[in-house]
């Protein structure tokens, strides 16, 4: 079956006591066993090791994929974070993308360097510089393609090739183009990652987050950490998710031409200083994007001349775009990620890896385009 089939059917049945089109929401604790030697012949008996609503949702992730099974969690953190406690011990090392959320920087300098784990922030998108990190101790890299928020791609192939050579993981977060425009596993990852919250929710009512694993080796010490942590995602949450991702494909399709026009828009603007946006044809990962993923997603970002201050006054004085936090949403967003989503990482290591100042970050939603860029239009004038 096709994508858009998929995204509406996979792990999908009719509830068999009522009929029910939607998947119920089993909103319990704790399942009735039938008899001491038949526990677990239904397949549940506490919700923190697994629940009928979360798993439909795991069920379909796994299917959109390719994959063998999934995972979810309370928050996208909460997943890199498993993935790091699967194939992370103490005294190893992990190759993570220089550019990535500020939460999965802050999680590694902050968290789990305490025990002993050590970490190389590399330019991803260069392989031969990945290579060049490898050490005897290295079990696991992640990559971040789209990075946020440079939009830096990287080859999940060739990165996916050094890891195999290495004995090592290699997870990507894919939560910028989700498995309708990605799919890591079929490129040579062995896990792939979402913040659920984004693209997969749409429309800004969740926290989630989801890993899909390649093999049932790996899927068991995913699960492993999810029911031994604790940090689950709940059948509220995961019924939601799966109402959202019906439209995953007609909601991307329509955002990124919306984040495409904007680009365009923005690149021939006389007060903008630069635009990156894995569509144009100016951005350095351009053909690479066309070859390993089928579009370009709705995330970009900008400059504006006149640096942070001028970037500031734009944001300051913008209708339609909601100054907001989280990506993804139906709603288009800006966000200034040196205050906002990377504030915990050190101005020096912003600086060299392209998180300037004045970086403007837009999540483009599915309003209007003529609306959208009017509203820039005039914040610009102002700025």
């Amino acid at each position: 079956m096709g994508f858009r089939t998929r995204q509406i059917h996979a792990g999908i049945e009719p509830d068999p006591t009522t009929g029910s089109i939607l998947t119920p929401i089993y909103q319990s604790t704790t399942f009735v066993q039938p008899s001491v030697d038949a526990y677990l012949s239904k397949g549940y008996s506490y919700s923190r090791s697994g629940n009928p609503t979360v798993r439909v949702l795991e069920t379909k992730l796994a299917d959109l994929e390719h994959g063998t099974d999934c995972a979810t969690f309370g928050t996208g953190m909460s997943a890199v974070h498993a993935t790091m406690l699967a194939c992370l011990n103490a005294g190893e090392h992990a190759i993570v993308s220089d550019v990535a959320y500020g939460g999965t920087y802050r999680l590694c300098t902050k968290v789990l360097s305490r025990f002993n784990i050590d970490f190389t922030f590399a330019d991803t998108s260069k392989p031969k510089e990945v290579a060049s990190c490898v050490r005897e101790n290295t079990s696991l890299f992640l990559t971040e393609t789209p990075a946020n928020p440079t939009m830096k791609c990287s080859d999940i192939a060739a990165i996916s090739d050094i890891a195999a050579k290495s004995n090592a993981v290699h997870a990507v977060d894919n939560t910028f183009l989700t498995p309708y425009y990605q799919r890591p596993l079929e490129l040579g990852a062995d896990l792939s990652i979402h913040s659920t919250t984004k693209y997969m929710d749409g429309h800004n009512a969740t926290v989630g987050g989801a890993v899909i694993s390649k093999t049932d080796e790996l899927a068991e010490k995913i699960r492993f950490i999810q029911n031994s942590t604790g940090s689950i995602m709940s059948p509220q949450v995961a019924w939601l998710t799966l109402q959202g991702i019906k439209t995953l494909s007609v909601r991307m399709d329509a955002q990124s031409a919306n984040a495409m026009a904007i680009a365009k828009f923005l690149e021939n603007h006389p007060k903008v200083e630069q635009v990156r946006y894995p569509g144009l044809p100016s951005h350095p990962e351009h053909e690479l994007s066309g070859k390993q993923a089928s579009g370009y997603g709705a995330m970009l970002w900008f400059e504006v001349k006149g640096g942070l201050a001028a970037g500031k006054t734009l944001m300051d004085n913008i209708d339609i775009w909601s100054l907001a936090e989280n990506l993804g949403s139906v709603e288009s967003l800006i966000t200034h990620p040196v205050t906002m989503t990377h504030a915990d990482v050190e101005e020096a290591e912003r600086q060299r890896v392209g998180i300037i100042d004045g970086l403007v970050r837009l999540s483009v939603g599915l309003e209007d385009t003529e609306d959208l860029i009017n509203a820039l239009e005039q914040a610009l004038a102002k700025a």
